[in-house]
């Protein structure tokens, strides 16, 4: 089966989140089994910075309205996959992915060019498996495209992955034609409108064969005025054609028996000891005090999903209490200001690292012992997966996916919990399921079967992408 993923970043070349992880995972996995995959992402200045080895494929003009861009793509084969980059330096050479005002513009151009490469090359895969806002407008261009559509896509039909439902892809009701050389009428019928806006996720979901969210509890939460963003309206509509299946994590990049990040290496029976070495190594790192402190750390984006809301009202108790913290991560200013804050104020129990550090993330996933999720919503989470399997429990909310991955701890259930959980989004509930954590921690037999148990969680993404073939098998 010829397979076509269609997102704004993934791994290894370009990340900034889960996205791009699930992209590359669950593409590699397909690869695996089988099956011809290709992905299709940007050509960033900061992929042209790694100096990849590239050749150029096709040359043609992309046209938005009264604009039109020549554009360059260039592939490379990496574990299997078929990379495609769209080269456009005004759109792409930015220093950064995302965070400018012509957002919008920019993943317009995306999507025409990811059209144009596949016309290009005569691809004519059987799925095209576009991924959140940024690539949802593919299959609305084809389908309303009947010439090419007949041409060049007859058997081509169409997934939506909906990683974070919170960015919808919002423009102004004329971008239909300004940007996607669109008729006017489809933003009037109610195609392309959400809220009385043009939102490209709610049209990506309006013309995809199928829509995935990435855990089963997500979808569940999709489907109500709740949890759904604005978007449950529209999702009931489509009900059948949607589901939810659990991401999975890469067992060769996130494998404590051979990581070259970490201080010591260790498998399930000698995990004590690895875990100690490593936490050593961070209490060096970031001079903390007192190694038989429980150590709490967070590898996250710092922004208002993830928890900071009530993170922050929690931590002088959770010092109090005796357990330090590390925070590896970078995002709203006003939160980094205020763990710089925290940093000043205890010395010697908190870590922090404003950016991101692939090795030192590893390294903190290794050497703690609880690692905190405690998300506003968190439509699958990757964090806690990684930490399980170095055996670090996880202290989460209890949402989204979180929900499908964590076992949690009741003081009862050992030989099954993997990590601790609540329910209620509120600093109480996060400091009294904390404090539980750390009270567990001091009892020897249950943190070893907490780190037991973490370590034997199954995350990897052979199912998912068995599941994944399943839906795209359905469709075909």
């Amino acid at each position: 089966m010829k397979i076509v993923m269609i997102a704004s970043e993934a791994r290894p070349f370009c990340k900034t989140g889960g996205l791009a992880d699930v992209t590359y995972s669950l593409s590699k996995e397909l690869a695996m089994m089988g099956e011809e995959v290709s992905i299709i992402i940007p050509f960033y200045d900061l992929i042209k910075e790694k100096k990849i080895e590239v050749k150029k494929v096709a040359n043609f003009d992309v046209r938005m309205s009264w604009r039109k861009q020549n554009t360059n793509v260039y592939s490379t084969i990496q574990e299997g996959i078929n990379y495609y980059f769209i080269e456009n330096d005004q759109y792409f050479s930015r220093g950064h992915l995302y965070g400018d005002d012509d957002d919008g513009e920019r993943f317009a151009f995306f999507a025409l060019a990811s059209k144009e490469l596949m016309i290009a090359l005569k691809m004519k895969p059987n799925i095209v498996n576009v991924h959140d806002w940024q690539s949802a407008m593919v299959p609305v261009l084809i389908k309303e495209d009947q010439v090419s559509q007949k041409k060049y896509f007859p058997k081509t039909h169409y997934v939506l992955t909906i990683h974070n439902p919170a960015f919808q892809g919002m423009l102004d009701g004329d971008a239909a034609g300004d940007l996607f050389n669109l008729p006017y009428a489809l933003f009037e019928n109610g195609s392309l409108r959400l809220k009385d806006r043009f939102s490209t996720l709610k049209s990506g979901i309006m013309y995809s064969d199928k829509i995935v969210t990435v855990s089963p509890n997500h979808h569940n939460e999709l489907l109500t005025p709740y949890g759904g963003m604005g978007l449950d309206g529209v999702l009931r509509l489509r009900e059948w054609d949607f589901t939810g299946v659990l991401n999975g994590i890469d067992y060769l990049e996130f494998n404590p028996a051979d990581d070259k990040y970490i201080a010591l290496n260790y498998n399930i029976n000698k995990a004590i000891s690895g875990k100690k070495a490593s936490k050593k190594a961070l209490y060096e790192r970031f001079n903390l005090d007192d190694i038989k402190r429980p150590l709490i750390s967070l590898v996250t984006r710092i922004t208002w999903q993830k928890g900071f809301d009530i993170i922050f009202p929690a931590i002088d108790e959770i010092i109090a209490q005796g357990a330090n913290i590390i925070m590896l991560g970078s995002g709203e200013y006003n939160y980094e200001q205020k763990w710089e804050e925290l940093l000043k104020r205890y010395p010697g129990r908190i870590g922090l690292y404003l950016g991101y550090s692939d090795p030192l993330a590893h390294l903190i996933y290794a050497g703690s012992d609880f690692f905190l999720m405690p998300s506003l919503f968190e439509p699958c989470g990757l964090g806690q997966m990684i930490a399980q399997r170095y055996g670090t429990p996880p202290i989460v909310r209890l949402t989204g996916g979180l929900t499908d991955s964590v076992i949690c701890f009741d003081g009862n259930n050992i030989d099954e919990a993997n990590g601790f959980g609540f329910s209620e989004y509120s600093a109480f509930e996060l400091l009294k399921c904390t404090l539980f954590a750390i009270d567990s921690y001091k009892k020897e037999k249950i943190r070893k079967a907490l780190i037991k148990n973490a370590m034997e969680t199954n995350n990897t993404w052979r199912k998912s992408a068995e599941l994944y073939l399943g839906i795209y098998k359905e469709i075909v």
